[in-house]
Formats: C-alpha cells, structure tokens, sequence
C-alpha cells in the first residue's frame, strides 16, 4: 500500500481490520518539515445565511444591534443592514481551510483585524499563507500561516495569523539553535 494524506492517521484499532485501512479523509499526517514556505491553498466559497448568523450570536450570547436587531440596523445602524459577528467570520473563515492535521496544535492567533463588515447573505472564501517556519521546542517547531477571508470576488474582510506546534518527523532539526530555558 501505496502512503497517502491520512495514514498516520489510520489503522486504528477499535475498529475491523478492513475499515482501518482505508486512508482517512482530510486528515494529514504533515509534518514540521513537510510545510513549505510561501505555499497557499483557496477554500470553496460559502454564503453566511441569516439563520446560521443567529445560531452563532445565540451561542455565544452575542445580542448586539448590529447583529441581531433588523430595525435598528436599518435605521440607526451606519450600514443600513445587520452584520454578521466578526467572531463568525473568524471561525467560519478559518474552518473553511482547516485540516485535520494530527501532527498539528494550534499555539494562538496574532493579528486578528476585522478590515470591512460582514453582512447576512454575503459569500466569502479564504486564502491560507504558510508564511515562516522555525524550531521552538525538542519535539514541536513552530508554523505560522496567514489566513484573508474575502467576501465577493476578492474584497478583503479579515486578516489574522495562526501559529501552530507541529512535530518534527525525524526529531529536532540538527540546524536547529539550541533550546531555551
């Protein structure tokens, strides 16, 4: 059998045997030094629709005018339509790239910035960036993506980066400076 995306993924073993084998669908088994600097993947796009905004806002307890009050957003509001949360954004933009990358964990975000507003019906997709890469501990380095949502045909709405700790395949980088205390 042929490796592919997936296989350290597989096999496991509370399942039968012929279930097992079959490569798992998306989830890789990248690893630190599978990750290449400069390499950019594009989502599908995806329309926010105005019950999935609700849900979102209902979740997390955020009643906000903007986001949930027709009227006022009509009539006071400064863009004459209701928004969608920005944390929806976030993650709707974000999973829409996501992969399920068992060698993977994510270590935080910087640079989250809210660049124009989201409404309810709008179509957006995301660009992933891998934009460096570097040692940090004995079994983890350090990958750093960029993530742009737009909405439309290419109108920039977020922008953030996403650090992860993804394991080494072969241990520690030999080029790798030494660790900190």
């Amino acid at each position: 059998m042929t490796a592919t995306v997936g296989v350290s993924s597989t096999y496991p073993k509370t399942m039968p045997a012929d279930h097992a084998e079959i490569p798992v669908w998306n989830a890789e088994n990248w690893f630190y030094e599978d990750f290449e600097v400069g390499h950019k993947i594009r989502s599908l796009r995806r329309t926010i629709s105005e019950g999935e905004s609700q849900q979102f806002n209902a979740l997390v307890l955020d009643m906000h005018p903007y986001v949930s009050d027709q009227i006022f957003a009509e009539t006071e509001g400064l863009f004459g339509k209701r928004l969608v949360a920005g944390a929806f954004v976030f993650s709707a933009g974000l999973g829409l790239v996501a992969t399920n990358c068992v060698n993977a964990f994510s270590y935080g975000y910087d640079k989250l910035r809210f660049i124009k507003p989201t409404f309810i019906g709008d179509t957006i997709y995301t660009i992933r960036t891998n934009l460096d890469k570097q040692p940090k501990y004995a079994e983890l380095g350090l990958i750093r993506s960029s993530y742009e949502v737009f909405k439309g045909e290419g109108e920039l709405v977020l922008y953030c980066e996403h650090i992860q700790t993804v394991r080494y395949k072969n241990g520690r980088p030999a080029d790798a400076p030494p660790l900190k205390a």
